[in-house]
């Protein structure tokens, strides 16, 4: 056999482009409160409280005024973009063009960055008063400590009983936002009825997606708090405020500056602010 067969030897190339486990675009979106009428650099969430009815006991008295209580949150508007650069030389040593999944990748990542933006207001400090240079913090009442376990249905009780002392609309849809980690830690439960272990089982089996009332979403990108708890959210479809002015777009070009490189570009603008404290429960959950 020659020595030089090994110059005869095919490299095989694949025609596609396979794209790595990742979030495809955003998954919170769908549970905030939007109204898509956003315009200018922010937007304010004006909100009415609760008041209450007065006894009438006098005949032909003076009708009485009830002072309604106004307040407002609001939320910034915040700008993303993704570019990245194809060379024509590129494309004469492919057999795919990879311009195509280069928009589809800078889609799924400016639309996980509308999660981001959603997750870190969720139980941020929400700016607040006419010209929103105010702040409210979440409320301790709003909070489940880890108490050394993970997500357990201690856990999931507390947080539904908050929303229901709060005199939330029970039929305002209610969210489970977890990661897989918390939906394990169902499973390992031992303290629980046989009907709740098989509808725990069906969630985790992706047979159902809902549970005490909550439709769990699952996303690996929740944060974690100083002491490395991962920090749950359980909120209703109100609880969020959420504006999309910019949605993603999507620009494809030669760069002429670039020896006319074709360009992918997308970006996107979006606020989001917590509305009502009431409405949102974070739940810490040990993850070791």
């Amino acid at each position: 056999m020659s020595n030089l067969i090994t110059t005869a030897r095919v490299q095989q190339y694949k025609s596609n482009v396979i794209m790595l486990a990742q979030q495809k675009g955003t998954r919170l979106r769908r549970t905030c409160r939007e109204d898509g009428d956003m315009v200018g650099k922010q937007v304010f969430f004006d909100r009415i409280g609760a008041t209450n009815a007065v006894k009438n006991t006098v005949r032909h008295g003076d009708t009485p005024l009830v002072n309604t209580q106004h307040s407002r949150r609001m939320a910034p508007l915040v700008d993303y973009d993704w570019a990245d650069l194809i060379d024509k030389q590129d494309r004469l040593r492919m057999i795919q063009d990879p311009t195509s999944p280069y928009a589809r990748n800078a889609g799924w990542s400016v639309g996980r960055a509308y999660d981001d933006e959603i997750i870190a207001t969720a139980s941020g400090t929400a700016a607040t008063g006419e010209d929103g240079s105010g702040s409210s913090s979440l409320p301790s009442g709003q909070k489940i400590v880890h108490g050394s376990a993970g997500l357990d249905l201690a856990k999931l009780i507390s947080a539904r009983e908050i929303l229901d002392a709060a005199d939330v609309d029970p039929d305002t849809p209610r969210y489970a936002i977890v990661t897989a980690k918390q939906v394990s830690d169902l499973l390992g439960v031992t303290e629980v009825k046989s009907a709740d272990y098989a509808s725990i089982k069906a969630l985790v089996e992706g047979k159902v997606n809902s549970f005490m009332g909550f439709e769990f979403i699952r996303t690996e990108r929740l944060v974690l708090d100083g002491d490395s708890n991962r920090l749950c959210l359980f909120y209703t479809a109100d609880a969020i405020g959420l504006e999309v002015p910019q949605d993603i777009m999507v620009d494809i070009g030669p760069r002429r500056d670039k020896r006319n490189a074709t360009q992918v570009y997308v970006c996107a603008s979006v606020a989001s602010v917590r509305i009502e404290d009431e409405q949102l429960v974070e739940v810490a959950c040990v993850e070791s």
